[in-house]
């Protein structure tokens, strides 16, 4: 019990000495304004107030600025976070926003280029690739459900991509044409000398049974035959990018760069047709 009774009594002392500090002060600033001097009493409690007076001013400044470099500062990363993560819900709005636009010019560039394909087409999504690595395919997201069936050919903005070898109700595998195992029909733009385009790695064809004489040079374009009846006249397939005299064989070695960037495959026009089997029956026996 002694010590809050202590503590009762040291208190009203420390606010009695406040009032006399205040009051002396009080007489000084009165006393200032009627004479210019301060007598000998004066001179003293200005002495013995003035430091206890700068303590309390710096003791005040020293709390203000505390509250406005830490409190303040708390407030401000408080504010921050929130700007953060609005910033970044802008960011992620805004790349959708990109995205659909990107979407929006590839359709309209396969569009451009269904228009100028007299057959029926219909518009996939690449939604897979060979798990296996044994082939250069594609998985699209249409099928026999859409109109799909075997050997419709597979092209997008830029030219030939490939052709359909699996179908299921709603989904389809392209071959695509840098696949070893595929081989398009084509001439040659330029000259219109013949040959045949087979897959040789994931981005270069070569352009096979070219014969020495013909006339192929380096930025030839090579196009569709419309012969083999599974891809129509006139389509993109490449461009010649080398050109060698091959050695012991009566025919060119030509490498070709495929029309279509597989690497950013996403979006592909399938060419309606009737199935292979059909057309063969229409059109009798085929050269494939």
């Amino acid at each position: 019990m002694d010590q809050p009774l202590q503590r009762e009594r040291r208190f009203p002392k420390i606010w009695v000495w406040l009032a006399l500090i205040c009051f002396a002060l009080f007489l000084l600033s009165s006393n200032a304004i009627q004479r210019g001097s301060w007598t000998s009493a004066e001179q003293l409690v200005v002495e013995g107030v003035t430091p206890v007076q700068s303590l309390f001013r710096q003791t005040v400044k020293l709390l203000a600025d505390l509250w406005e470099d830490y409190f303040h500062l708390v407030d401000v990363q408080q504010e921050n976070r929130r700007l953060k993560l609005a910033l970044d819900a802008l960011k992620r709005v805004n790349g959708l926003y990109r995205e659909r636009v990107a979407t929006y010019e590839r359709l309209s560039d396969l569009l451009k280029f269904k228009e100028a394909v007299s057959r029926p087409t219909v518009v996939a999504q690449v939604v897979g690739f060979d798990p296996t690595g044994w082939f250069q395919s594609v998985v699209i997201n249409k099928g026999t459900k859409s109109g799909i069936n075997l050997d419709m050919p597979v092209v997008n903005a830029s030219g030939v991509v490939g052709r359909i070898v699996s179908v299921s109700p709603h989904y389809a595998k392209v071959l695509l044409v840098v696949d070893q195992n595929s081989a398009v029909d084509c001439l040659v733009q330029r000259s219109r000398d013949r040959g045949m385009v087979r897959g040789q790695s994931a981005q270069v064809c070569r352009l096979d049974y070219m014969v020495k004489s013909g006339d192929v040079k380096e930025g030839d374009v090579v196009i569709t035959s419309g012969l083999g009846r599974i891809f129509p006249k006139g389509l993109p397939v490449g461009t010649i990018s080398k050109v060698e005299e091959g050695e012991g064989t009566l025919f060119k070695k030509i490498e070709v760069t495929p029309a279509a960037d597989f690497s950013k495959l996403e979006e592909v026009l399938v060419i309606l047709q009737a199935p292979r089997e059909e057309r063969k029956k229409e059109s009798g026996p085929s050269m494939d």
